[in-house]
């Protein structure tokens, strides 16, 4: 399996992100799962990453990236003017990450949290783990 994206199911930020996501991934270049799901559990456990995730995880090329690095890589294989937002990969990952953690560690307060999810069509299904 590569590039998976895990994602906050109980986040509407997210969800929004999810659904930006596949509008604009094409080639259906990437798959989705939960963090909080059985896959996205066994995938956290396998590329050892544990405790509290509060990041976007795209599990690509073997690696899992997070927070900055993981939207940056995303972005860089969507369809249109996004793919510019991968030359932001040059400013240290400090300094992006503190950007992102902002937006993390708001996100339920911003965004609010999800009581139910929308279903999605079967060609979009698919994509989901």
């Amino acid at each position: 399996m590569n590039n998976i994206i895990l994602f906050d199911g109980d986040c509407h930020f997210c969800d929004a992100s999810v659904q930006f996501i596949i509008k604009r991934d094409q080639k259906a270049v990437f798959s989705f799962a939960s963090l909080q799901s059985e896959t996205g559990k066994q995938l956290l456990a396998a590329y050892e990453l544990s405790g509290n995730i509060d990041s976007m995880v795209l599990i690509a090329d073997g690696k899992a990236h997070l927070k900055s690095s993981a939207a940056l890589r995303i972005a860089k294989e969507l369809s249109g003017i996004w793919k510019l937002a991968y030359a932001l990969i040059i400013m240290p990952r400090p300094v992006r990450d503190l950007f992102y953690d902002v937006v993390a560690r708001n996100r339920y307060k911003w965004f609010g949290k999800k009581e139910s999810c929308a279903i999605p069509s079967p060609e979009v299904r698919k994509r989901f783990l």
